[in-house]
């Protein structure tokens, strides 16, 4: 069962990885393997993304409030529905659709083998390097305003559910394909963000239902762990969009192969089991 000190590490551990290209789900999985806590599982995973979620919405809110005010007028306003923020809004949710149908087709493996650390680790390193070299093949040149369009939401959309592997990394697995389309590294990471929101918020609310039943975590430690990653989720996702449009994604892909060998390396020798 997951306790008040747990809650805490985990909750940092989500808001500081989320929205990075490292993977939060793989952090809470191998962590809580290496300190002998029990999986908290996909559930409790889920819940606090809410947390993180909530520090988008608060930062990108003019961008959201524009998207959703004129995608709504657009419906009765046909003069409104070129315009890029009624664009965009249906760019989201024509994304979401992969992540969503992927998701309950295979709800029971995600809960199951895919948290298996053999798999996390594979994915870590695999993932690692197409991020390594999507960063140093891409033009970095296509904006969202002008560029975006329905085929290029449906590859950032299947991106996306490769995400409900942990060690993908939702916004590592939809910048990657944002570079690979050419678009600028700020742009790819914000339409990530943006397009994270159905997905998180649904999947968030539909596992509340699960918080405190049986063997998954109490109440209070998950309100805890939600808190917690919004706080420094806000941080993160400042920082974070601050960071790319000056850096490359090198440093997280050299993190993420060591994280990724290291992981494999410890469930070879036992020091941690494969499965919680």
């Amino acid at each position: 069962m997951i306790g008040w000190f747990e809650a805490v590490v985990l909750g940092l551990l989500q808001g500081l990885t989320e929205f990075l290209p490292i993977s939060s789900s793989a952090h809470i999985r191998v962590v809580s393997a290496f300190f002998g806590w029990q999986d908290p599982g996909a559930a409790f995973t889920a819940v606090i993304q809410l947390g993180t979620e909530a520090a988008v919405l608060i930062y990108f809110r003019h961008e959201i409030w524009e998207i959703v005010s004129i995608w709504t007028r657009s419906l009765f306003k046909p003069a409104l529905r070129s315009h890029h923020a009624a664009r965009m809004g249906w760019y989201v949710i024509v994304g979401s659709l992969p992540i969503g149908v992927l998701g309950v087709l295979f709800k029971d493996q995600i809960e199951t083998v895919f948290r298996d650390l053999r798999i996390v680790g594979t994915t870590l390193v695999v993932f690692a390097l197409i991020l390594w070299w999507a960063d140093h093949t891409a033009r970095n040149k296509l904006t969202l305003q002008k560029h975006l369009s329905f085929p290029h939401a449906i590859v950032y959309g299947f991106a996306q559910a490769l995400a409900l592997i942990p060690g993908v990394s939702r916004s590592g697995g939809t910048i990657t394909a944002g570079l690979l389309l050419d678009y600028r590294r700020e742009d790819a990471a914000k339409y990530s963000f943006l397009l994270a929101i159905p997905a998180v918020l649904s999947s968030g609310l539909l596992e509340l239902r699960e918080i405190g039943e049986g063997q998954a975590p109490a109440w209070g430690p998950t309100i805890l762990a939600t808190l917690i990653s919004f706080v420094v989720g806000y941080a993160a996702v400042a920082w974070f969009l601050r960071y790319i449009s000056k850096h490359r994604f090198t440093g997280f892909v050299v993190y993420r192969i060591a994280l990724g060998l290291f992981v494999i390396l410890a469930v070879t020798l036992d020091w941690i089991p494969a499965q919680g």
